[in-house]
C-alpha cells in the first residue's frame, strides 16, 4: 500500500481527525477536505510531522488529489458531500463513513430508504467503489493514542475494495472483518444507535463490537 494518499473529506471532524492521525502515523499521506480551506490546512498543520505529508483542501481538491476517499460528515450534509466530490470519485475506493443518525432520537435507528448511508452513496455515485467502515468505534477513540477494543465491519460489493480497507484498518489499529455486500451495511450502521443507546442506559462512554469465534 505504499504511496497511497487518503483523502478524508470531513476531516476537520473529531472522526476525521482520529482517523487521519492514525494514518500519518502509519505513514500514509494524507489530504484534510473541508468546506473551509483555512480550517483544513490548520487541521493539517497540526497533524503534521513525520516523513508523510498531510495537506489542507476543499472537499473536491481533496478528493481529486487522493487514491482513496473517506467520507466523514454529519448525516445532515452526506448528500451535499457526495455532490461536490461526484466529479473526482470514479474508479476509486470511496469509504462512507456516515452514520444515519437523525436528531433528537439518535439511540433510534432510522435508516434511508436505500437501506443504509453506504447504499445511498453507491446510489448516487455510480462509477466509485463504495465501502461501509469505521461506523461503530468512537471518535474519541481514534483520536487516543491507546489500542482501540473494537472491531470494524467493513461491507463492500467489490470484494478487492474490502480487501483494502481491511488492511487500512489494520493500519489505524484495530480488527478489520469483511462483512460482506453492501447492503450488510445497514447492519453496522443499525448497530451506532443501538451503542448509543447502550452508552447512555448503561453509563459508559464507548460501547463498541467484538466478533467472536474468529481467529
Amino acid at each position: 500500500m505504499d504511496g497511497i494518499r487518503i483523502a478524508i473529506v470531513g476531516g476537520t471532524g473529531e472522526l476525521g481527525t482520529g482517523l487521519g492521525r492514525r494514518w500519518h502515523r502509519a505513514g500514509f499521506d494524507i489530504l484534510i477536505g473541508s468546506r473551509s480551506v483555512e480550517k483544513a490546512e490548520a487541521a493539517a498543520t497540526e497533524l503534521g510531522g513525520g516523513s508523510a505529508t498531510v495537506t489542507g483542501a476543499s472537499m473536491a481538491d481533496a478528493a481529486r488529489d487522493a487514491d482513496i476517499v473517506v467520507v466523514a460528515v454529519p448525516w445532515s450534509t452526506h448528500d451535499a458531500t457526495l455532490g461536490v466530490i461526484a466529479p473526482h470519485v470514479d474508479g476509486k475506493i470511496l469509504i462512507d463513513a456516515v452514520v444515519p443518525l437523525v436528531p433528537p432520537k439518535v439511540s433510534v435507528v432510522q435508516l434511508p430508504a436505500e437501506g443504509s448511508a453506504a447504499q445511498r452513496a453507491q446510489a448516487l455515485l455510480p462509477g466509485a467503489r463504495v465501502v461501509g467502515a469505521f461506523h461503530n468505534v468512537a471518535a474519541k477513540l481514534l483520536k487516543a493514542d491507546a489500542d482501540i477494543d473494537c472491531d470494524i465491519l467493513v461491507c463492500g460489493d467489490d470484494k478487492d475494495a474490502r480487501d483494502t480497507v481491511v488492511q487500512l484498518v489494520a493500519a489505524a489499529g484495530m480488527k478489520g472483518i469483511d462483512a460482506g455486500p453492501l447492503a450488510n451495511s445497514a447492519a453496522s450502521e443499525a448497530l451506532t444507535s443501538l451503542l448509543i443507546g447502550l452508552n447512555r442506559r448503561y453509563k459508559v462512554a464507548h460501547a463498541g463490537i467484538r466478533i467472536t469465534g474468529l481467529l
